[in-house]
């Protein structure tokens, strides 16, 4: 019973730091259009690379005081996890910044939630065997639903260094997303290994911003403005500090395959924050950046990326004797068990 409360809070909680991820994508966009009035001749590789180091950094300093008291105790595991961990992350997210400079938007929008097919292909191959027919209809569900959420153009789509870098990042999330599951770190603390996550994450963007640096007080002027502290204030806080909190705890209580369905869902978020909060942010910032509006491709992709999630919710029906049991939930069930026993940190 407790795994089955812990698996539905585990389910309720990665929503919510999905939807968190989904709000940063106006956020981002406000930041972005704020600091091209604060420095208009800056290459946009320098604004996003910064964002990540101030993000990842100064989160990774609000985490201190979390693993202050044990981080002398900290273990080669929890080290070797948040390492990986910010490697996938952080170059997962280098790759899908400079895959956009080469394609379109809603073509990345729609490559990147590949990971939704990857990790369920992965098991497969793993296992040498077919992923269940219901996991296969909603992996089929949630692509469809992407691609008409990011409008894709199917007939001019092609898989130029955009695409593959695209791809790639996808690639590498579905890594960040496995490394949450391993048996092995059943008993890394939380605070530990994700200390350690964000602060390999800055420190991978960090010969970015370094690198495309015009002037010596570009760091500074870049965010030489109420607005400009607030965006990344609340990118920090919500959109970094509390999402990937709540993913490093509340993923192992599912299966990776189960975690990148409720991710794909992210666009679905972001399209819902768009259609409000663009306006408010340019009252508030004074630049131009219009709400989107309600189509039909955001209910409808919407439907498909839902109708997945609760479809893959529904209990199975029991296996025949003898039949051996799915892998990833005899490791989830096994995680389970150990965070029941023993508290994260």
């Amino acid at each position: 019973m407790s795994l089955k409360v812990n698996q539905l809070k585990a389910t309720q909680m990665l929503v919510l730091a999905t939807a968190l991820w989904g709000l940063s994508f106006p956020a981002t966009k406000a930041l972005a259009l704020t600091q091209q009035i604060l420095l208009p001749d800056r290459n946009s590789w320098f604004f996003a690379a910064l964002c990540i180091v101030y993000r990842f950094g100064i989160s990774a300093l609000l985490m201190l005081p979390f693993a202050a008291r044990t981080l002398g105790k900290i273990t080669r595991l929890e080290i070797s996890q948040g390492l990986g961990l910010g490697l996938f992350g952080g170059g997962g997210i280098l790759l899908q910044v400079d895959g956009l400079a080469h394609t379109s938007a809603s073509t990345s929008a729609f490559l990147t939630q590949c990971y939704c097919l990857f990790i369920p292909l992965w098991v497969a191959l793993r296992k040498w065997q077919r992923p269940p027919a219901k996991m296969a209809l909603s992996c089929v569900l949630v692509a469809a639903g992407v691609a008409m959420l990011a409008k894709v153009d199917w007939q001019n789509l092609r898989l130029g260094r955009g695409e593959w870098e695209t791809l790639l990042s996808s690639v590498l999330f579905t890594g960040q997303i496995f490394l949450l599951e391993q048996p092995k770190y059943a008993d890394n603390r939380v605070a530990h290994f994700s200390l350690v996550m964000f602060a390999v994450m800055a420190l991978v963007s960090a010969p970015v911003a370094v690198l495309t640096t015009q002037q010596p007080g570009d760091w500074y002027q870049a965010y030489h403005s109420p607005a400009a502290l607030g965006f990344l204030g609340l990118l920090i806080i919500l959109c970094t500090f509390g999402s990937y909190l709540l993913m490093n705890h509340w993923q192992r209580h599912v299966t990776a395959t189960h975690a990148g369905l409720i991710y794909s869902s992210e666009p679905l978020f972001a399209s819902a924050f768009a259609l409000c909060l663009p306006a408010w942010f340019s009252t508030w910032a004074a630049i131009e950046y219009a709400n989107e509006k309600l189509a039909a491709n955001l209910l409808l992709g919407g439907a498909f990326i839902t109708v997945a999630n609760i479809l893959i919710q529904i209990p199975s029906r029991s296996r025949p004797p003898g039949e051996p049991q799915d892998i990833a939930r005899v490791g989830e069930a096994a995680l389970s068990q150990s965070r029941d026993r023993k508290p994260s940190g």
